[in-house]
């Protein structure tokens, strides 16, 4: 995560006399951090993130746990060296072809993806598309129930026969809504309250297959809310800075399982970060992580 704030850029120079042989944690992390000459906030909220970036700074939220507090530290440290190699990136989100300096980025991105699912298994946009994906094979499973009775049905078509069959009843309403309140009573108003969840009680005569066809438009609904999520929140995930940053921070900590996921965008990565286009990312890497 990062936040574009007017500041004057600043000189970054690596230190080379820090110690290689202390341990990988979280302080001394945020020490090699710092002695790249960027300042790291540790009692912040980070904005309701685990971690933020802005202009030589970094946020890490105090309610992070320290195990996940180093790859939100890298990750946020990626976004500093995207900065370094391409300072437009703020306003646009970057591009992979910087990033990677090439042309050729559509295996990498691909793999980039790939990584961002693996890393970021209980994010947002995963629980969204794990619950798009339920939600279609349940639609699937409905329409086959009512087509089971009303062979012709198709849920993209009218449903003549349910309409029919609704035109003088409440449940009407709930084919746009899952909830609905009414005030039945000509003198004395009585609240009655319609759910697509108590169908069966509500609806006890009604035939299977209309109850199933409200149900199924109740999860239409759901499916429709689901998709836009999704495509909002691929904007953001999807952002090259993001894809990188992502990628950096996981092959810093796991690097035998990115390699076996992302074998083509480690191999031009590791190429550039030992010809030092990634800056002081590669001393990260020289002090605290030796597998490469």
């Amino acid at each position: 995560m990062f936040f574009n704030f007017k500041k004057k850029d600043p000189q970054y120079t690596v230190k080379m006399s820090y110690d290689k042989s202390k341990p990988l944690t979280k302080r001394n992390v945020i020490e090699f951090i710092r002695e790249c000459g960027i300042e790291v906030k540790t009692n912040t909220k980070a904005r309701g993130n685990q971690g933020l970036y802005q202009k030589n700074r970094i946020d890490l939220s105090r309610s992070i746990k320290d195990d996940k507090a180093i790859e939100v530290l890298v990750h946020e440290f990626a976004h500093h060296i995207h900065y370094k190699i391409d300072k437009d990136f703020i306003k646009n989100g970057g591009s992979l072809e910087k990033l990677f300096d090439t042309e050729d980025i559509k295996e990498i991105k691909s793999e980039l993806i790939q990584v961002t699912r693996l890393t970021d298994k209980n994010s947002r946009l995963t629980v969204f598309i794990d619950a798009k994906e339920e939600t279609s094979k349940t639609v699937k499973s409905m329409q086959s129930a009512i087509k089971r009775d009303y062979p012709n049905f198709l849920r993209s078509k009218r449903f003549p026969e349910f309409e029919k069959y609704v035109k003088n009843s409440d449940a009407k309403y709930l084919v746009k809504y899952d909830a609905v309140r009414l005030m039945k009573g000509f003198f004395f108003k009585k609240e009655q309250i319609l759910t697509v969840k108590n169908i069966e009680t509500d609806f006890p005569d009604m035939p299977k297959a209309f109850q199933i066809y409200i149900r199924l438009c109740s999860l239409l609904r759901k499916q429709s809310k689901l998709t836009r999520r999704i495509s909002k929140l691929s904007k953001y995930y999807e952002k090259p800075t993001e894809l990188f940053a992502r990628f950096v921070a996981g092959y810093f900590v796991t690097p035998e399982t990115i390699e076996t996921v992302a074998p083509i965008a480690v191999k031009r990565f590791l190429h550039l970060l030992n010809n030092g286009y990634y800056k002081e990312l590669k001393d990260l890497f020289d002090i605290f992580q030796k597998k490469y």
